[in-house]
């Protein structure tokens, strides 16, 4: 009868004598076998048992032998080419013959959520649950790998930006998306031949590049707006971020006192932590007026580890600092709306206060080493090598620029 073998993986038609069908006949199906675990295809052939006793002595071609050994065929061919690229399991095998209704693209994001979420890494967590909610909003809650073309992506990209999402957007789920599909290759779920991305498939696009620093009349209106205690402490948040060197909102909503030395304050970002080689300790002096703002809007000290602000409580795990954070950005990134409309000016958020600190000082004739410094990036690698790093009073004489518009 049909048999395969190869590296320890055995293919065979057989009768499947375990339930007997009403009209005497059992089913025909391809029985894989790997490390003493079974399982069985169907053929869509039954027959009874003494006309399959019989079929090795006749071999005759009989539409129902054509059935079982196309059925055969197509199942040894699929465990023949993922032993040779090394992806074969019985559960990757269900898949790539259509066998597994709960492996799809939907909860293969979800597992990825949830090893996202076991390892903390938050942000690729909310990263995946967001490219989910939305590819869901596309397609569906059940949306197979085979479906996943170059031509449904085009066609997703072109939803998605008729809803109103930015290119940056659409690039950051795409790229999501690819990552879920190269996986699934490298697991067998997907023919490396059908992966849809590329240059000969669907070319993800670059994202948007946006304007987002306020030019310094801006922000001299910001300085000098007066209105509600919620919207100035709001606004009071977005300009300790920008003089503090652009700090984002969830390094600057941990700050300690103990970050406070010397007049400056020290921190390293959250970001960049846990990156390879040592961690940059950014350092920016504690100008007049973010001494004013934590005295406006800052817990008294009680020792070096109370928070300066007054969001966090110290009991946050990853995920609700996280929570935390985003919580008090939206709130934020709505205040600053609300002011920016008031004032008649371009409407901005949280993170532009990171891109207005490195464009004025740029504006001002600072070197861009120095910024790069400031703002704790990695990219000048080459020329932090020779770099031995800025003085306090480089820092001190620098950072009188940031209020000085006259």
């Amino acid at each position: 009868m049909l048999r395969f073998s190869k590296k320890g993986i055995s293919v065979s038609a057989v009768l499947d004598r375990r339930r007997q069908k009403i009209n005497g006949m059992y089913p025909v199906k391809i029985e894989v076998v790997w490390r003493s675990r079974q399982k069985y295809f169907p053929t869509g052939v039954d027959m009874p048992e003494e006309v399959w006793s019989g079929l090795d002595a006749k071999r005759r071609m009989t539409p129902e032998m054509t059935e079982i050994e196309e059925s055969f065929n197509r199942i040894r061919n699929e465990v023949a080419e993922m032993l040779d690229n090394d992806t074969f399991s019985l559960n990757a095998l269900a898949v790539r013959l259509g066998r597994s209704s709960g492996t799809n693209v939907n909860n293969a994001i979800r597992l990825e959520m949830d090893k996202c979420m076991k390892e903390g890494r938050i942000n690729s967590f909310y990263r995946h649950r967001s490219t989910l909610l939305n590819i869901e909003r596309y397609a569906g809650e059940d949306i197979p790998f085979s479906s996943v073309t170059a031509g449904w992506l085009r066609r997703c990209e072109e939803f998605w930006l008729h809803e109103g999402k930015s290119s940056t957007t659409v690039s950051i789920y795409m790229k999501t998306l690819r990552s879920i599909m190269n996986k699934a290759v490298a697991e067998g779920y997907v023919r490396g031949s059908l992966f849809p991305f590329g240059r000969s498939g669907y070319m993800i696009p670059k994202g948007s590049v946006r304007k987002l620093a306020l030019s310094t009349e801006h922000i001299k209106q910001l300085m000098n707006y007066s209105g509600p205690a919620r919207l100035e402490e709001f606004r009071d948040l977005w300009l300790f971020s920008y003089l503090c060197n652009g700090i984002n909102f969830k390094d600057m909503l941990f700050l300690k006192y103990r970050n406070i030395i010397d007049g400056e304050i020290s921190f390293i970002r959250s970001k960049t932590r846990y990156a390879y080689g040592a961690s940059k300790v950014i350092h920016a002096v504690l100008c007049p007026k973010m001494r004013a703002i934590i005295s406006r809007w800052g817990n008294p000290r009680l020792s070096g580890d109370t928070y300066i602000f007054r969001f966090a409580n110290g009991t946050e795990n990853e995920f609700s600092a996280e929570m935390l954070v985003r919580k008090v950005v939206r709130n934020c990134n709505a205040a600053l709306k609300e002011i920016a409309l008031q004032l008649d000016m371009p409407v901005f958020t949280t993170y532009s206060a990171r891109h207005s600190f490195a464009t004025v000082m740029q504006r001002s004739g600072v070197t861009l080493p120095f910024i790069s410094e400031c703002l704790g990036h990695s990219s000048l690698v080459v020329t932090e090598n020779y770099l031995a790093g800025f003085a306090k009073e480089d820092r001190l004489r620098n950072s009188v620029l940031l209020t000085d518009f006259d």
